[in-house]
């Protein structure tokens, strides 16, 4: 990577920007998943270069690298587009706030939550169509458990993702397993050649490609590869030793 001045003077810009283009394309398509009809993979790349741009107006040297600062605001600035494009049309969107509403006076005036029934009742509306509708609410927009943070009750710091049971979680002792193999596996990491070490944290821990460590390294993409070949065959091994 580039390294800059306290200042990044305009002329500068265009060569950063070409820096980093590659970075820009490969996590908008990473992210092209998650892209709604009406928005295209070319429309997350002009948000990622806007990022960067603004990266490039609010960076302060010697607080961060630019590096990890403008790959953060990148990455930022698509995910705040994937969100506020989550599109509901005008009328759809109306009859969402009407159910809302209803539900709260219901709440207000019984003291609890309603039912369905009731709030479909209350609207006049067929309890078909009431499901309908909520089905659309919840698919068409983005849900962020971090959303659900409790507000209810105003002294309380719980949050609804830590009363989820995770099914997939490990018991103490697979934890414990697992921390004792990873410890052994860093040891033998450690034993690599440099640049092999290098490779694989580049690959494994930066998640950057084989041509962008290349490019890194000022080395061949299919060098890359045979390094990042010889490296894990070297890892097996010694793997192998230990049982």
């Amino acid at each position: 990577m580039l390294k800059y001045k306290t200042e990044i003077k305009e002329e500068q810009k265009e060569k950063i920007i070409k820096e980093f283009l590659p970075y820009i394309k490969y996590t908008a398509y990473r992210l092209s998943w998650k892209l709604p009809p009406h928005v295209t993979i070319d429309d997350l790349i002009s948000v990622g270069l806007m990022g960067l741009m603004d990266a490039l107006e609010r960076f302060e040297p010697g607080k961060v690298k630019l590096k990890t600062y403008a790959e953060l605001r990148i990455k930022g600035a698509m995910i705040d587009e994937l969100r506020a494009t989550a599109w509901i049309p005008r009328s759809m969107r109306k009859r969402i706030d009407e159910i809302n509403h209803a539900r709260e006076r219901l709440e207000k005036k019984h003291g609890r939550m309603p039912d369905d029934t009731e709030v479909a009742k209350t609207l006049k509306m067929p309890l078909d169509e009431y499901y309908k509708i909520l089905q659309y609410a919840v698919s068409a927009s983005p849900i962020r458990m971090e959303d659900f943070k409790n507000t209810k009750y105003a002294d309380s710091d719980l949050n609804l993702s830590e009363c989820i049971a995770d099914p997939t979680a490990k018991t103490p002792l697979e934890s414990l397993e697992e921390k004792d193999v990873q410890d052994k596996l860093a040891g033998l990491i450690d034993t690599l050649p440099e640049k092999e070490k290098l490779v694989l944290s580049l690959y494994y821990y930066e998640e950057l490609t084989m041509q962008e460590i290349g490019r890194v390294l000022s080395i061949t993409e299919s060098r890359v590869c045979q390094i990042h070949t010889q490296a894990l065959v070297k890892l097996k091994s010694k793997v192998q030793e230990l049982r």
